[in-house]
């Protein structure tokens, strides 16, 4: 075996062991929710601010001022302030408007959105009757996007799908994605009674997870860095692994909420 074949396999165990790690914080996050969940994703979406604030090439001193505006809203997302809910979502809005009117940067700004929003969805769909099942449905059908993207890529190859961008991304890796996530609502509807909204929805949020990665490939093509962080050995940072769930979280708690929504505005 060359070294380049023995440098490849390491690094794919490595990626293996910690993605599998993630997987577990964040699964053992989301089983005790409340306070345990709200500090990992509070932990998370500070984290996501930062590299975001690295790839806009944002100064020290915005990158604090950035920190500091996003601790409000988090601060006010815990079980022991107001909780995920509508006042949640205004602070982040503010802090977006806030850090927009102090640095004149839409990019500064948005990335309070980027980094604010997928946090108060999750947050609001684990406290939800059955925040569980559809916690894990949000977060797995990420999961298995990716993997099913990986694998089909890998075997399949084919077509480019957005070679100015992402030039390792295929047409076959986006459908075995797709497929990969489908399968797996329908997994959860057949055996735990995901509902059909959320099943059906699944392929679409599986693009809209596919579409959060090639948007996190611009960013960096566009910051000239191959990975968004280095906090992750083997994956790179935050950002590289949770960019499909940026889109996905939203889109989620929109859906796991339609019943009330309706509720709301009959």
């Amino acid at each position: 075996m060359s070294d380049a074949a023995r440098a490849r396999q390491a690094e794919l165990a490595t990626r293996a062991v910690v993605g599998a790690a993630m997987i577990a914080v964040a699964l053992g996050g989301l089983w005790l929710g409340g306070v345990t969940f709200w500090i990992l994703c509070s932990a998370v979406a500070l984290g996501v601010l930062r590299e975001w604030a690295m790839l806009m090439r944002a100064r020290e001193s915005d990158l604090r001022l950035m920190m500091f505006a996003m601790v409000v809203p988090l601060a006010i997302m815990s079980p022991w302030a107001a909780g995920a809910g509508f006042r949640a979502l205004g602070f982040v809005l503010g802090a977006s408007l806030f850090i927009y009117g102090v640095s004149r940067q839409p990019v500064r700004a948005a990335g309070l959105l980027y980094a604010g929003l997928p946090v108060l969805a999750l947050l609001l769909i684990r406290d939800q009757p059955r925040g569980l099942l559809f916690g894990f449905w949000t977060l797995a059908l990420v999961w298995a996007c990716d993997m099913g993207a990986f694998f089909a890529g890998r075997w399949i190859g084919g077509p480019r799908l957005a070679p100015a961008i992402s030039p390792n991304k295929t047409w076959a890796g986006l459908i075995g994605g797709v497929a990969a996530a489908g399968a797996l609502a329908a997994a959860l509807h057949i055996g735990y009674g995901l509902p059909w909204r959320l099943t059906l929805a699944t392929p679409v949020l599986a693009m809209a997870s596919q579409g959060g990665d090639l948007f996190e490939s611009w960013l960096k093509r566009r910051a000239g860095v191959k990975d968004s962080g280095t906090l992750l050995p083997g994956h790179g940072g935050l950002l590289d692994r949770l960019d499909g769930l940026v889109p996905v979280a939203p889109l989620a708690a929109l859906l796991v909420m339609l019943p009330q929504i309706r509720g709301w505005m009959i």
